[in-house]
């Protein structure tokens, strides 16, 4: 495909949006970033953490029409600055009609990629009909937009190959990412069977500053870490001897998904079908329950060339399928 000139818009969440940024400059596109929910300055952050967070935490009325003022002015300067060719939008729910109406007119292609369900979104329906492209994460999504009459392709998440990362070794099922109460339950029940965990991140930690920025004083009595950037997740979960990736109200794969056995982890996932991925057995290990999640950690801890033999497979298949490399190709393609 011939280079194009891309505005890629995105969150920030946990760096995501960079690996896509970079996976379309390894194709030869000339791609500005934006990071739409990013605060410029401690000062504008310290502003939205009182004026938008804080009424939210207090139930004290919506901030959301203030948000979406301020997202979509920041990202309407952008995209006057770039006039791109092109504007493919992450997420992006909190940018207004006015945003996409000026995209279109600009004379750029205009694709939104949901990875996310629409159901835990604020995306304007009137939005998805209006963009030139529309991804979603969801197979469900897809095809319910597609029921509607509307031009809907699935795109999965990947990985981002092009992180480096030193492996950590860890002698337990680790996990990492956000606390939602089914994570919290499975991994309590599978702990008080006698099975080593770590679970890491913000909502895990009993941190006193992770504490006040997660708003919430509750912690579970499992061993934990906090906060970790991409990287050092990586070497966790390359070092692990199991890693469990549970999903909470999902149709579409987390990125755990293929970042477990991408850095060749041995992945316990939830979801049997997850053999649209990978194949169960040899390349990740399905268990449900926390005697199943048990069972296979202690498998891990007994035998770990076993465990190493799954995670080896599982990284074979994700660096010749599954990586963002691949993911933007199938943007991509959708270009023409």
């Amino acid at each position: 495909m011939t280079p194009r000139r891309v505005l890629l818009v995105g969150p920030r969440f946990h760096g995501y949006t960079g690996s896509v940024a970079s996976a379309l400059g390894t194709r030869g596109h000339d791609v500005t970033t934006h990071l739409y929910d990013v605060w410029p300055t401690l000062g504008a952050k310290l502003r939205g953490k009182v004026l938008e967070e804080l009424p939210q935490r207090l139930g004290a009325g919506s901030s959301w029409p203030a948000v979406q003022t301020r997202t979509t002015d920041e990202a309407l300067r952008v995209l006057c600055e770039v006039r791109p060719e092109v504007v493919l939008a992450i997420k992006a729910d909190a940018l207004t009609r006015g945003f996409w109406e000026a995209a279109r007119t600009s004379g750029a292609l205009t694709h939104l990629w949901l990875y996310d369900e629409l159901r835990r979104t604020r995306v304007d329906p009137d939005v998805l009909p209006s963009v030139d492209v529309l991804t979603s994460y969801s197979a469900l999504d897809t095809a319910a937009l597609l029921a509607e009459g509307l031009e809907a392709t699935h795109v999965a998440n990947g990985f981002d190959d092009h992180v480096p990362w030193t492996t950590r070794q860890v002698a337990a099922l680790v996990f990492v990412g956000a606390r939602y109460p089914n994570r919290e339950r499975l991994l309590v029940e599978v702990h008080a069977r006698g099975v080593p965990v770590l679970a890491v991140g913000r909502d895990w930690s009993g941190h006193p500053l992770d504490r006040l920025r997660t708003w919430d004083l509750h912690r579970p009595a499992l061993p934990a870490a906090r906060d970790v950037d991409r990287a050092a997740a990586y070497g966790l979960m390359a070092g692990a001897a199991a890693n469990l990736n549970v999903h909470h109200d999902q149709d579409g794969f987390t990125m755990r998904t293929f970042e477990i056995p991408g850095t060749g982890g041995l992945q316990v996932v939830d979801r049997p079908d997850v053999a649209a991925y990978y194949d169960p057995g040899t390349e990740v290990v399905v268990a449900e329950g926390a005697d199943e999640v048990a069972d296979v950690t202690r498998r891990a801890l007994a035998d770990p060339s076993w465990a190493r033999s799954v995670g080896a497979a599982g990284r074979r298949r994700t660096l010749a399928e599954h990586t963002m490399a691949h993911r933007v190709a199938e943007l991509e393609a959708l270009w023409a």
